[in-house]
């Protein structure tokens, strides 16, 4: 039965870190030695442990400072140190030849100094700048076409507001109608009402200004006659004498 695969992740026991770390490291070193020696590679590797300590392998025709060394030189980082003036030179001379190409590159796409062109020189020339131009074409059309996004998407809020605007205005206006017409109504309420009750003379009584306005029906006078035999009115009722036995 084969082992169970190990979760890689970091052992929280102390004395177990350290074990694991230490048969790790030895193998680690081992598998440097043979691929170095198998294939002929200078290999540095530097360890530092949880706690800091250092460890270090390399090979044994090689150094730790001289891998370094070799790989700053390789990105760039550091500048050969190197008393060959002829190495030197030549490499100044290739700097400056990758220099002048490239200026001249440039002057060419501006369309300068393009008597030191040949035919496929042109050909090609006129290739690459109608490739850069359909790009800042494409550019430019696609900032065109945002804008013109924009502009639209403006102008839809500006009439929505502007809608939103007129029925304010349109509202406002009907209230302003309906008040005028309201205060218009009430003084000719007022006239009709003066018209009805108008007379001639200031000095007539108050009974004759009651006279003017007709009662309804269920407001017409009426008499309540009292309980008591002796105090109702005869002259309503008067009893026919034929009714009595002499």
């Amino acid at each position: 039965m084969g082992r169970g695969k190990i979760a890689i992740t970091r052992i929280e026991n102390r004395a177990a870190r350290q074990v694991t770390f230490a048969k790790r490291r030895g193998g680690l070193f081992k598998k440097t030695h043979e691929l170095s020696v198998l294939c002929d590679a200078e290999i540095g590797l530097i360890i530092f442990s949880s706690n800091g300590k250092l460890y270090e392998f390399c090979n044994e025709s090689s150094s730790i400072p001289h891998i370094i060394r070799r790989y700053e030189i390789s990105k760039g980082m550091r500048v050969p140190e190197s008393n060959d003036w002829e190495q030197i030179e030549k490499e100044s001379k290739r700097i400056r030849k990758e220099t002048d190409d490239l200026q001249l590159s440039v002057r060419c796409y501006k369309g300068e100094n393009l008597s030191s062109l040949h035919h496929e020189g042109l050909v090609e020339l006129e290739k690459q700048l109608e490739c850069s131009v359909n790009k800042v074409r494409a550019q430019k059309l696609e900032l065109l076409q945002q804008q013109v996004d924009n502009l639209r998407r403006k102008g839809k809020m500006l009439e929505e507001e502007n809608q939103q605007i007129q029925y304010h205005l349109h509202h406002v206006a009907m209230l302003e109608q309906q008040q005028a017409a309201a205060a218009m109504v009430k003084p000719m309420e007022q006239q009709r009402m003066l018209e009805q009750f108008q007379f001639s003379d200031e000095d007539q009584p108050i009974s004759s200004l009651l006279q003017l306005a007709p009662l309804p029906p269920q407001f017409q006078p009426y008499r309540v006659q009292p309980t008591q035999p002796n105090l109702q009115d005869f002259s309503l009722s008067i009893p026919d004498p034929c009714n009595y036995i002499w």
